[in-house]
């Protein structure tokens, strides 16, 4: 998969290059493009903020820098377009699957007080929210994002990793658990080093309904 970011700050995306992802990168299963959104304005200065019509707070993208990057790089529409916004609909496990799906995703990230909205109407398919709150702008949540799908990418991660993990079957994940069998007084389950399959998962069963139970109750409904 191919995935392009458009950010007015490609240095906040270094730490993409670490860890899970960035072995991926090195293993041609995930391909990253940062892009500046200034390198694509027409104004001398490269700016790509104004003030908005009609009073407020702050500045505003504007449109032309960001209509001129995404035409460039993804002439053909062959991209799912992405806006990262608080207004978006909010990101779950079904639509990061969904996403998984598409060859190639571009991502726009938005900073001070949003995009003009002739950029979203003509560039952009979708916007997505990954939570009920506002950041200082749309790199992190793009970050986010590029995580979530990457870990299922083919060969990314172990499969096994992806089927015991919360939201794999609508609830939380059970807790989990390594040596030293005893930590400060605290006890590994018994359960867990029995041998006993059945029983252990019975027990993890047990345990993600309760933590789902007081954690999220809205997933039980």
């Amino acid at each position: 998969m191919k995935i392009t970011v458009l950010t007015l700050f490609p240095e906040m995306f270094s730490a993409l290059g670490a860890s899970i992802l960035g072995r991926a990168q090195k293993e041609g299963r995930l391909e990253l493009e940062i892009v500046d959104i200034r390198d694509h304005t027409d104004d001398k200065h490269q700016k790509c903020d104004d003030y908005p019509f009609g009073g407020g707070a702050g500045m505003v993208m504007m449109a032309q820098p960001i209509g001129a990057a995404i035409e460039a790089v993804d002439p053909e529409h062959a991209a799912r377009r992405i806006y990262l916004s608080p207004k978006g609909k909010t990101l779950r496990q079904e639509r990061v699957l969904s996403l998984c799906e598409e060859e190639q995703l571009v991502l726009l990230c938005g900073h001070y007080e949003g995009v003009d909205q002739r950029a979203l109407d003509l560039f952009i398919d979708e916007e997505i929210s990954i939570g009920d709150y506002v950041l200082t702008g749309g790199e992190l949540p793009a970050m986010v994002l590029i995580d979530c799908v990457a870990r299922y990418l083919d060969g990314v991660l172990s499969p096994r990793s992806l089927v015991d993990e919360s939201f794999s079957e609508g609830l939380l994940e059970y807790p989990q658990y390594t040596r030293p069998v005893e930590y400060r007084g605290l006890r590994v389950p018994e359960v867990l080093r029995s041998g006993n399959h059945a029983e252990i998962d019975k027990w993890r069963r047990e345990q993600a309904l309760a933590l789902t139970q007081k954690n999220r109750p809205d997933l039980l409904k």
